[in-house]
């Protein structure tokens, strides 16, 4: 796994999801997001949340997506603003989309007088609530009027999902002919509304935002997963005294998102903890002459028997006899 989960969303769009769908589009959401970026299963979670809260209101993706602001959409919403044309914007958003979730992916397809742009789940799509995608196409139109203006409206958009409650709001939101139970996420664009320039443009600092946006995807594409934060975090943690809740804190997540990272990579906190007190006493064996009973506490552990029987478990050898056969590095 290449990040803290396969698929990852930016906290600013969580945040905005918040504060769209919980109280108003001009007002803080209910909860702090510290994070840079949410695993996909707590975004889901957050969705479910909003969800329960305003039951039976089949419309708020729709409406959520229709607020979207350039701040919500992590440095894309500001590339968008600077761009020239739709066209221009388009190419960014397929570009750029990561930046704001990997949990689903933008394609361009041309055709002669138009072009299609659709989004897919790269998550099992089954674990997508409509929701989300009304969010996510929405938001594209939205922010396509940044560009083209407030009364431009797509020559069609359609969602794989059926239709949940009227179909009124997504004719007033999208302002075009919305199909449901559709073959793809689309949004189609004519070619002379991707050609229309947009005046005024600012392509010095669009180049700016651009330059700054793909050092970030370089670096989302570089992101450690949460096993190896927390190993790394625990290289130097106090091993005596050590819980799952000071590498939360070390780490800035929750501890469900901590507990939910570590069994996707495979792994435990108890797996890890236990890989740090074997390094830190072979660390302490090898550099000190402290006796078993000193060291067995550093580990957290109750005394020179557990020590011996860990190590023995670790190393296939006692304390005693790794520390003599390393003897020679404390000289």
């Amino acid at each position: 796994m290449s990040g803290i989960e396969p698929s990852t969303v930016a906290a600013c769009y969580a945040r905005w999801v918040l504060s769209a769908t919980m109280k108003g589009a001009d007002e803080p959401g209910p909860c702090n997001l510290l994070v840079d970026r949410l695993g996909f299963t707590e975004m889901r979670e957050l969705w479910e949340t909003v969800m329960a809260a305003r039951d039976g209101d089949h419309h708020l993706g729709l409406l959520a997506g229709d607020r979207i602001r350039p701040g919500s959409l992590h440095v894309l919403g500001h590339v968008v603003l600077t761009c020239a044309s739709l066209a221009d914007a388009a190419d960014a958003a397929v570009r750029y989309h990561p930046l704001v979730s990997q949990a689903g992916a933008l394609t361009l397809h041309r055709d002669e007088d138009r072009i299609s742009i659709r989004y897919r789940p790269t998550v099992d799509p089954a674990t997508m609530h409509s929701q989300q995608v009304d969010a996510i196409l929405a938001g594209m139109v939205r922010a396509g009027r940044w560009v083209a203006g407030d009364d431009w409206a797509p020559l069609s958009v359609s969602f794989t999902h059926p239709r949940a409650g009227s179909a009124e709001p997504y004719a007033r939101v999208l302002g075009c002919p919305v199909t449901f139970d559709a073959p793809e996420n689309a949004i189609t664009v004519s070619i002379e509304d991707l050609a229309r320039r947009r005046a005024p443009s600012d392509p010095g600092l669009g180049a700016l935002h651009r330059a700054y946006a793909d050092r970030l995807l370089h670096e989302l594409s570089r992101t450690v997963t949460i096993g190896e934060r927390v190993r790394r975090w625990l290289e130097h943690a106090p091993l005596d005294c050590v819980s799952p809740a000071d590498s939360v804190r070390g780490l800035n997540l929750s501890a469900l998102a901590v507990r939910r990272a570590l069994r996707e990579d495979g792994t435990s906190w108890r797996a890890l903890l236990d890989a740090a007190r074997q390094q830190r006493a072979k660390h302490l064996l090898e550099t000190t002459d402290l006796p078993l009973d000193r060291i067995a506490p550093l580990l957290g552990l109750s005394g020179g028997t557990s020590l011996v029987r860990a190590f023995s478990r670790w190393e296939g050898v006692t304390p005693g006899v790794y520390r003599g056969l390393h003897a020679g590095a404390r000289r």
